[in-house]
């Protein structure tokens, strides 16, 4: 009766009546029911009215009921308040983190947090508990308390939020210290470079830039990818920490490369640039094929260029144009390679003047062959033919000379004729003398009659014919080649050579991709020569030519010749698999089909091929929406798969997997063309017989241990309970209730429905965890679309304020019950 007068007289807006029937509660009642409630209120009436010491009294005796009290956690946050609002900091802190320690109790993620109004208490707990160490004494304070009372989970956000706290009053070193003490106290904590991050920001925002640098070179010592940090973490797992390493390094390179090529620091410049050297190659070393490697990597070849350090500055100018994806430096990294070692030529001893210049050599020749198109690539070429014919090296010199000639024909005529000049030189000395008359014939067209050595060229000339009897063929020159094949019908019609010969310019003319003229050719081979020895092989090779010239309907009917001609049953199976393909690019779906059904009649064997075969049979059927067939198909590789014994393979397990889920997919539909309609009963129990067959049919496939068809299993699990769940909440409802009945009857579906949507979610948030065991499928995918659609509307229902309680409402404990449940 008191507890209701109270809530009348606060009713009515008579708040100090309600207070003096709520004391009378307090003194002549001490153990009702109504009295966490009664104290909550009386100490928010206090608090509100600045009288901390009586709202301490109030808040105290709630939490001495401790949790069992549904006030216990507010009035508690209450009380640390109380405390601080007296200046007693200690005792508040010690309030706020009971609050905190009780969060942890109740499994609360201090990470994640929980609702808006939530999440702002324990915000508002760790800002207070910031305001209370600052006034106590600051990060100090936060080690003696945790080592007093003991490590917490969250101690972490105490001291993020104490540095916030100081941050926001640009107290910067107090701010770094906050963030630098938890670091020190917790080397190996995952939040520590988070932490030292921080730090690095703290100092740039406060305008230190020599702090900055020195806590950069703490940060790249500390987290360094082989420093003894990640020997407790991933680091894969910790992208944010590993990018900030990365800026750190570069940073670091760049202030050091700029204190080298400043004047001003002419002392220090060796230091400065052993630092450089140091930061750079760190980076390149922990980041190798990151998108800044190669132009970090430049950077470092100019500075070891600017050094004077020639060869090593090639070998990383190379690196930077070779050994990355392409990239805007990569040309002019290959040619200041090639630079830096003609550079290293001019100050080397004589004794080691040749391995350089074959490095020379080297380092031009792939030059050009990356950066064919690049301005100076024709140069850089010649040079390095002019090199090989001076050391002797005859062949190489000839192969350099030649591409030059073949790659770039627009050429200064005088860059041209040095090039026609080796050959032509080279060749002679070779004994290629057709080479050396054609050389030397484009050097007198590039020669004047004033030359001086125009009469030793032409010298030349008339030796190189003379002694010139060299085959094309042994050139690998195969278009000379072919022309000399094809001749040998016109010289010797008859002869017996004539078929192999012809055979072998279709070959080559294979090799140089002319497939209309090697078709030609090796159609007249088929039509004049019908029973040689070498017609199975003509097939194939007709069969490829078309294929490479798109004809793959005509191609494909060449490979069901080659199945028809061949012993060889390898052969054969190829050639009918490659000619159902073929008819599938093309279209011809109902050609494949055949092609495929008499792979598997006739070749049974191996199972793997077969199970293959019937997929793509059963692939088929399926876009026809030939049902019966498809299915048909489907318990056929099922079954074969299930008999297989020792020719089951992971591929056949696969397949047979797959087939089953395919089989058992109907049992999904089934289910949901069942409504809960009137008659309900009878529906239901329909419902019901049709969800267990489907869970039973798709818990089956689990057996198979294919992550795909788990995962689609799983997927199609979480389905039903879902379905079953949204089945309930939307059946009909009965005629004949009135409005309370019907809200019963409503709570009552609700109750009902509700495990099933718990656990389909459970279900769909175990599919997730097959990616942790490397299992990747569309079915996952689903999954995740899935759960993002249900976990917010699992979440997302409406919460109740909490915080500071200006009016006394009904706190049923019933009430709170139920809107407390997720």
């Amino acid at each position: 009766v008191l507890y209701n007068m109270s809530r009348a007289y606060e009713e009515l807006g008579q708040i100090e009546e309600a207070m003096t029937v709520m004391t009378r509660i307090v003194k002549d009642y001490p153990r009702s029911k109504f009295l966490d409630e009664v104290q909550f209120r009386r100490g928010e009436y206090f608090f509100t009215r600045k009288k901390y010491i009586d709202a301490e009294e109030a808040y105290k005796s709630i939490v001495g009921l401790g949790p069992v009290s549904a006030y216990y956690e507010i009035a508690l946050y209450k009380l640390g308040w109380s405390y601080y609002k007296q200046e007693l900091y200690e005792e508040a802190v010690d309030r706020f983190v009971a609050v905190l320690d009780y969060r942890v109790t109740t499994g609360y993620d201090f990470d994640k947090g929980g609702g808006d109004i939530e999440r702002k208490r324990i915000d508002d707990t760790f800002r207070v508990i910031s305001l209370a160490f600052s006034n106590i004494g600051g990060p100090n304070t936060v080690v003696d308390f945790f080592t007093k009372h003991g490590k917490r989970p969250y101690e972490m956000n105490v001291y993020s939020n104490l540095g916030d706290h100081y941050l926001e009053k640009r107290r910067y070193a107090d701010a770094a210290a906050s963030y630098q003490t938890f670091v020190k106290r917790n080397p190996f904590h995952k939040i520590a470079p988070d932490f030292d991050m921080r730090v690095i920001e703290i100092y740039k925002k406060g305008g230190f830039p020599r702090l900055v640098i020195d806590a950069s070179k703490a940060f790249a010592t500390n987290y360094g990818l082989k420093s003894e940090y990640w020997k407790h973490f991933d680091i894969k797992a910790n992208p944010g920490v590993v990018g900030h390493l990365k800026q750190n390094l570069r940073e670091l390179a760049n202030y050091y490369h700029a204190l080298y090529q400043n004047k001003e620091f002419a002392k220090t410049r060796d230091e400065n640039f052993r630092d450089a050297l140091l930061w750079y190659r760190q980076f390149l070393e922990s980041f190798p094929r990151d998108p800044e490697s190669p132009a970090i990597n430049y950077q470092l070849a100019e500075l070891l260029l600017e050094h004077k350090a020639f060869d090593e500055a090639a070998a990383e100018y190379e690196r930077t144009a070779y050994a990355y994806a392409a990239h805007d430096k990569a040309s002019t990294a290959g040619y200041s390679a090639v630079y830096a070692h003609r550079e290293n030529v001019k100050i080397a001893a004589p004794a080691g003047r040749d391995r350089i210049r074959r490095e020379v050599i080297r380092s031009s020749l792939r030059f050009v062959d990356t950066f064919p198109k690049h301005e100076k690539a024709a140069i850089v070429l010649g040079a390095a033919a002019d090199d090989l014919y001076e050391m002797k090296d005859y062949v190489p010199a000839l192969t350099v000379a030649h591409r030059l000639i073949a790659q770039y024909p627009n050429a200064e005529p005088s860059l041209r004729r040095s090039a026609w000049i080796v050959v032509a030189h080279a060749s002679f000395d070779l004994q290629k003398y057709p080479d050396a008359e054609a050389g030397y014939n484009h050097v007198l067209q590039l020669t004047t009659k004033e030359d001086k050595n125009t009469e030793a060229i032409t010298d030349n000339l008339a030796a190189s014919i003379y002694k010139q009897g060299e085959q094309a063929a042994k050139l690998e020159d195969y278009k000379t080649a072919a022309r000399h094949y094809l001749r040998v019908a016109q010289a010797a019609p008859n002869s017996k050579i004539r078929p192999t010969a012809e055979y072998d310019a279709a070959s080559v003319l294979i090799k140089l991709k002319d497939w209309d003229r090697a078709v030609e050719v090796l159609q007249a081979f088929r039509k004049n020569y019908p029973a040689h020895a070498l017609q199975p092989e003509i097939t194939k090779k007709i069969a490829y030519a078309y294929r490479e010239t798109g004809k793959l309907a005509v191609a494909a009917a060449e490979y069901e010749r080659i199945e028809k001609e061949s012993k060889d049953d390898e052969v054969r199976r190829g050639a009918l698999l490659v000619a159902a393909d073929l008819y599938e690019q093309t279209l011809d779906i109902g050609r494949a089909l055949e092609i495929y059904r008499r792979y598997v009649a006739v070749f049974p064997k191996p199972l793997e091929l077969a199970l293959e075969s019937r997929h793509k049979i059963a692939g088929i059927h399926k876009t026809r929406n030939d049902t019966k067939a498809y299915f048909g198909e489907l318990q056929q590789i099922m079954d074969m798969d299930a008999r297989a014994g020792r020719d089951r393979s992971d591929r056949t397990r696969f397949l047979g997997a797959n087939a089953a889920l395919g089989l058992t997919e109907p049992l999904y539909d089934q289910l949901t063309a069942i409504k809960l309609v009137k008659p309900f009963d009878k529906n239901l129990a329909k419902k019901k017989a049709a969800m267990k067959a489907a869970t039973e049919g798709f818990s089956k496939l689990v057996k198979y241990e294919v992550g795909e068809v788990t995962a689609g299993a799983t997927y199609y699990l979480a389905e039903i309970y879902y379905h079953f769940s949204r089945a309930l909440a939307e059946s009909e409802r009965p005629g004949n209730l009135n409005a309370a009945e019907l809200e019963q009857y409503e709570l009552a579906i609700e109750e009902q429905a509700f495990p099933f949507e718990e656990k389909a979610i459970a279900t769909h948030q175990k599919n997730v965890e097959l990616l942790s065991v490397g299992v990747g499928s569309p079915w996952i995918e689903k999954t995740i679309e899935k759960l993002a659609k249900l976990v917010p509307a699992r979440y997302a229902k409406p919460e109740e304020r909490t915080g500071y309680i200006s009016s006394i409402g009904p706190f049923r404990p019933e009430y709170i019950a139920r809107r407390a449940r997720p």
